[in-house]
Parts: C-alpha cells; sequence; structure tokens
C-alpha cells in the first residue's frame, strides 16, 4: 500500500502497518514533518481547554495517548509543570480552574503529579518573571513535552518504519492518482534530479495533513468531511525563566497562551486566526499581539521586543468539520483537534490529528485494515517507542567507562551520553564506537551548537537529509534557536555541509541561504494577500 504524506499522521500510519506485516510505501511532496508537524508547541497533553467544550471524550483519549506516550518515550518525552495564572476579571475564577484541574488529572488517570493551587502570594514565591499585580491566584498542573523538536520526532517513525521493511522517500510530488481495478497508479516527479516516477498499489492511504482534501479531489475520492485552518505563531526568544516549566496565561481574547522551555530559549505562542488555506505566514499583527501580551504578564528587566525574536514558527491547524457546515460558521474557534478517518474504495483518508493522538490513529488503522480483510500479523519489535530500559541502562555503563557521561556541551546542560541516548537509541552505540576509534568524533562540529562531529556523520549517513534546511530545521533545532545572522557566521558550518553534501557543500550552503532570503520575501507578499476570513 501507498500512503502520501510523511507528517505525523503518514508516519506513525507507515510505522504501524510495516510493523504488522504489510508491505508499506510512503512519499512525501517535501521533507518528512516539513508542514503542519514541524510548526507545533511541542507540547503532548491531554487538551485540557477542551474540557471547556464539554468535549470529554476528546479528552479521555488524548490523556490516554499522551500517557503511553511518557511511558514509551521516557527520555524524549517528560512531565512538565504549567503554572497558569489568573486575572479576577477571567470568564471563570481561579478555583472553578483548580477543581477542572483537578478533573483533569482524574481523566489522566492520576499518571502525573497532582494540581495545586497557588494564592498571589504563592506565584510571586515560585515564579518573580510574573507580574502577580494582575493576577489574582492560579493553579498548577501537569501535562508533557518534547525535549527535541516534533519534526525529529516525526522522523522517529519514518525510521522505525524502515527498519522494518517500509520503502520511505521524500521529495516525491504526486502530480496524479488514477484508481484501476486492482488498485491505483502515482505518477510523480523526483525533485532532486526532476525525473517522473511512476507507484503501483493496492491501496491508498491519504495522510497528506492539511492538503488531504487536495489530495482527495485528485483522486476523485468523496468525504463528508473537510478542513477548516486556524494559524498559529510561535515566537521564540532568549530563555525567559531557567526552571524547566510551562508559564500558561490567557490572552486578551480569552485563549490559552504559553511560555514554553526550549533548552535555553523559550517559546511563546501561540494565536488563533482563521486563514482560508495552509500557505501562512507570521504576521505583524500576530507578533505584536503575542508581545504585547506577554509584555503585560511577565515582569522583566526589559521588555521584549521584535529585536529579541530569534525566530519564529508559523503553521495551521487542520480542524476538522462536516461540509454542510458553513464556512462563516461563527463558532469555528470551537473545532478542536480531533482526528476522523474517512474510508473510501480501496483507500482512507485521514482528516485533522495533532502529535499526541498519533498512538491512536496508528492502531485505528491497523483494525481498518484487518477489518478490510488485510493479513495483519503480530510486530516482531514494537512500532512505537524507545529501546528497552536495560539496553538504555548498558549504553549509560559504556559510556560512563569512556569518560564522556559526564560531558556538558556550552549550551546545554545535559549529560552528554543522556543526549545522545535519547536522540539516536541503539544507534547511539555506534556513536560511542567511532569515539573510541576517533577522540575528535566527540568535538563539537558547530560552533555555538550541541552538535558533535559523530552526530553530523550519523546524519549524513543515515537521516536521508537532501537540503541543508532538512538538518537544520527538523532533524535538528539549530535553525530555530539560533538567529540566520548568527548562522551565517558560525565556525563549523561549512565542514558540516562538507559531510553532508560532499562537493556541493557550498552550493547547498549558498542555497540555504538565498531561500531563506527569498523566502521572506515570499512570506512579505503572502501576508499582503492573504486576508483573514
Amino acid at each position: 500500500m501507498t500512503i502520501v504524506g510523511g507528517g505525523i499522521n503518514g508516519a506513525v500510519t507507515a510505522a504501524a502497518l510495516s510493523a504488522h506485516g504489510l508491505k508499506v510505501a510512503l512519499v512525501e511532496q517535501k521533507d518528512f514533518g516539513s508542514g503542519t508537524s514541524q510548526e507545533s508547541s511541542n507540547l503532548v497533553w491531554g487538551g485540557i481547554k477542551y474540557l471547556e467544550n464539554y468535549e470529554f471524550g476528546l479528552v479521555w483519549k488524548l490523556c490516554r495517548s499522551r500517557n503511553r506516550l511518557m511511558k514509551a518515550y521516557p527520555t524524549n518525552i517528560r512531565e512538565v509543570r504549567f503554572f497558569a495564572a489568573i486575572s479576577e476579571e477571567f470568564r471563570h475564577s481561579s478555583f472553578f480552574l483548580y477543581l477542572g484541574g483537578l478533573f483533569y488529572w482524574f481523566m489522566g488517570l492520576f499518571q502525573t503529579k497532582a494540581p495545586n493551587y497557588l494564592s498571589n502570594a504563592e506565584i510571586r514565591d515560585r515564579e518573580p518573571h510574573v507580574n502577580a499585580d494582575i493576577f489574582s491566584e492560579g493553579f498548577e498542573y501537569s501535562d508533557a513535552y518534547l525535549v527535541d523538536n516534533d519534526a525529529r520526532f516525526v522522523f522517529s517513525f519514518i525510521r522505525q518504519a524502515m527498519n522494518v521493511g517500509a520503502v520511505v522517500a521524500n521529495y516525491i510530488q504526486v502530480n496524479d492518482v488514477q484508481s484501476t481495478s486492482d488498485g491505483w497508479t502515482f505518477s510523480c516527479t523526483d525533485h532532486e534530479d526532476d525525473q517522473p516516477l511512476h507507484i503501483r498499489s493496492k491501496y491508498f492511504i491519504n495522510a497528506a495533513g492539511p492538503s488531504v482534501d487536495a489530495l482527495a479531489d485528485l483522486a476523485d475520492l468523496t468525504s463528508t468531511h473537510q478542513h477548516l485552518f486556524s494559524r498559529g505563531i510561535h515566537l521564540i526568544v532568549p530563555q525567559i525563566t531557567a526552571v524547566e516549566r510551562v508559564l500558561t496565561f490567557f490572552d486578551d481574547t480569552g485563549r490559552l497562551f504559553f511560555v514554553i522551555p526550549m533548552g535555553q530559549r523559550s517559546v511563546i505562542g501561540t494565536t488563533d486566526v482563521r486563514v482560508p488555506h495552509h500557505q501562512v505566514s507570521a504576521s505583524e499583527e500576530e507578533i505584536d499581539f503575542l508581545l504585547h501580551n506577554i509584555n503585560r504578564r511577565l515582569k522583566l528587566e526589559q521588555p521584549l521586543s521584535k529585536a529579541d525574536i530569534i525566530s519564529t514558527r508559523c503553521g495551521v491547524r487542520p480542524l476538522v468539520t462536516e461540509r454542510r457546515e458553513q464556512q462563516d460558521n461563527g463558532d469555528w474557534y470551537q473545532l478542536s483537534r480531533k482526528h476522523i478517518i474517512v474510508e473510501h474504495q480501496k483507500a482512507l483518508s485521514i482528516y485533522g490529528g495533532k502529535l499526541t493522538d498519533c498512538l491512536n490513529i496508528g492502531e485505528e488503522i491497523i483494525s481498518i485494515m484487518e477489518r478490510n480483510g488485510f493479513s495483519i500479523s503480530p510486530p516482531k519489535v514494537p512500532w512505537y517507542g524507545e529501546p528497552p530500559r536495560e539496553m538504555r541502562l548498558r549504553f549509560f555503563k559504556e559510556a560512563a567507562a569512556m569518560g564522556i557521561t559526564s560531558i556538558r556541551t556550552a549550551t546545554n546542560h545535559e549529560d552528554l551520553s543522556a543526549r545522545l541516548w535519547r536522540r539516536y537509541g541503539l544507534s547511539a552505540f555506534s556513536m560511542l564506537e567511532q569515539i573510541r576509534r576517533d577522540p575528535s568524533m566527540q568535538d563539537v562540529m558547530i560552533a555555538g551548537t550541541d552538535y558533535l562531529r559523530c552526530e553530523i556523520k550519523w546524519a549524513a549517513e543515515s537521516e536521508m537529509i537532501i537540503q541543508l534546511e532538512d538538518f537544520l530545521r527538523r532533524r535538528s533545532k539549530i535553525a530555530l534557536v539560533v538567529s540566520e545572522n548568527n548562522l551565517k557566521n558560525m565556525t563549523g558550518l561549512l565542514e558540516a555541509c562538507e559531510i553532508l553534501f560532499g562537493d556541493e557543500a557550498q552550493a547547498r550552503l549558498d542555497a540555504y541561504f538565498a531561500r531563506e532570503t527569498a523566502t521572506r520575501v515570499e512570506r512579505q507578499q503572502l501576508i499582503r494577500d492573504t486576508t483573514s476570513v
């Protein structure tokens, strides 16, 4: 079967199906995780805000999936406290919200720390960066977040699928899809060499994220569902608070927004603006809105300004609705991030979804395939999760024997061995072997980052990097935490490109910065051309 789309929905589908013995091919028109899946808040949460709309079933499913993800990825997905400050004029009292936090804790089957009620004095004492003068009280509760970036998490499912036999390819554009008597034919273009590519398949899974509707139209697949799009942006700024917690507020419109930890950076967001399509860019108004709201709620030595913004994230939420609903429905903003799997003849389409929901999607698709007569065998290895604990302990023991356990880079307070295991799992053993043979392999490759020479070598050999952006933005988060101007001047970047691209290193480097400049121009034009619906 052929999966079109390499975001979180397509990646988990490929991992689940291939692990259960099915022959799977996956193609993605850009890079894996390069669309909506790279623009999330990096939160793995049960959807506490959906309680306000009484979507208890959805919250139950999301909390269950969150708990499973935390257990399956103990080093990649960590519990984190959400520090919520509430003003007196808010639509609900802080005590009522605290009771909601208790109910949320119950919905999560008490798998996280219990919520705490916060007085104004406790807010002042625990988080001096919060402007307690405008908040009466608050509460703390727990959810989880990704330590690394969301796109890398997506790639972990791609790698898992490949390990059990799936055929995957990025930068493959699907131009036409035709139904045949025994399946489907796909006419494609390989963007790397502009060569045509033809695929035949018995079954078709449309996992194209925000492009699901367009791909369904191309394949003549009918559905009673469709997507509406909400644009959200995040600002990455220097670290605001050293405590690993999420600062939680309600903005001037009454919507949740956060300050989320990202190593030595903080992520501020998100906004919520309905847009007519999924080609979006952050507007100046949204940036000003976030800066205004965060400066009002924090007490900083200097208010945050645009000069403090290191990078921005901007993406859309594909929100599922029925086609009969009016496009100008005033309640569109209450649509949740639920998913709907629509079955067609010899095909299915995945609408909506989010990172936290990924395990539910994978398992639902396995059930659908089994119901449709596909031979589903028990997986020889789990289709998700980190390697067993005993392997992790063995790795740490070997790393300690080599004396690298306590080594810490300038940009990360985490032990090197812990970071290597989190990012690479069993493949980290091969990095230890490289370091044994050549100690220079543990040298930081790109100054100002925490990426080692052995990691760059591994990325070149095993992580399907076609463009420099694939590495800087998705396999790593360098482009998120380092400004473009600083990145241009980083010692070692060209050498890293030589490892990644060989003789094409300088050309790929020049193309990356030229593309970034052109993209900024295109974004500004897109902002001018796009009006909110």
